[in-house]
């Protein structure tokens, strides 16, 4: 199986399955919102924990052609809180973060392996293969049950060209560089005309007036009030500038 292999090209399908998948609480807000994203015709990329400035429940999502704009964001966030909130999945106050994948993705479905082919990345595996479980590498192609990568920290005595398997594939993610933002924006301007494509590389925050763009750059929506203290930990509060969105450079 190779690059043009029918069955690794990607296809629109909200049902391929993820190789990198949550564990503990992150796997239980998985379980609430995957159902949840599939009726809004999305699917899940990773949930994630965080610590800064209290606790971050990070959801990321998109299209299943990997697209995701300002106004997905906003109904997947309207979507979700209630859910999360009736579940009570996390024991203390937490801010709710929904997000596109940006860039810099994560990568964990055959499909996102495949559009990667010729960038770099950076990968993790569960076991040690060759004596290494980190590795940062160009994707040269998915193959039956394993991902080949040329590696670019391999050592004078080292084999460059290495197989994964994809099972083994603890965490993998696209490095930001400049051939991928140019991909990037051309595969945009192919989906949509010059003024709704958006810089990946801007900070700037993208108003609702503006043209909505379908890249896959970052944009999230965030329901940024902690919760009242008189209201159950389960609880999130939105406000008005939940309904902003921009383009995050991590």
């Amino acid at each position: 199986m190779n690059s043009t292999d029918p069955m690794v090209t990607p296809a629109e399908n909200l049902d391929e399955p993820r190789l990198v998948v949550e564990s503990g609480v992150a796997a239980r807000i998985a379980a609430l919102v995957i159902p949840v994203l599939h009726d809004l015709n999305l699917r899940l990329v990773r949930v994630k924990l965080s610590g800064q400035d209290g606790t971050t429940v990070q959801i990321m999502c998109e299209r299943a052609d990997g697209t995701m704009d300002v106004d997905a964001c906003e109904a997947a966030s309207q979507a979700l809180s209630p859910v999360l909130d009736v579940a009570d999945p996390v024991p203390q106050a937490y801010r709710l973060e929904v997000s596109s994948p940006g860039i810099d993705r994560p990568l964990v479905r055959v499909s996102d392996f495949v559009r990667a082919i010729g960038h770099e990345a950076r990968l993790e595996t569960a076991q040690p293969v060759e004596g290494r479980r980190r590795f940062r590498c160009w994707i040269e192609a998915v193959e039956p049950g394993c991902l080949r990568i040329n590696r670019l920290d391999a050592g004078p005595n080292d084999e460059a060209i290495v197989k994964l398997p994809l099972e083994m594939i603890a965490d993998a993610r696209l490095v930001l560089t400049e051939a991928l933002i140019r991909a990037t924006l051309r595969g945009a301007k192919g989906k949509s005309s010059p003024d709704e494509v958006a810089a990946p590389a801007s900070k700037k925050s993208i108003g609702k007036s503006k043209a909505k763009p379908v890249l896959p750059s970052g944009i999230q929506a965030g329901l940024r009030d902690a919760k009242q203290p008189t209201r159950r930990p389960s609880a999130v509060s939105r406000d008005a500038s939940s309904k902003s969105a921009r383009l995050k450079g991590d």
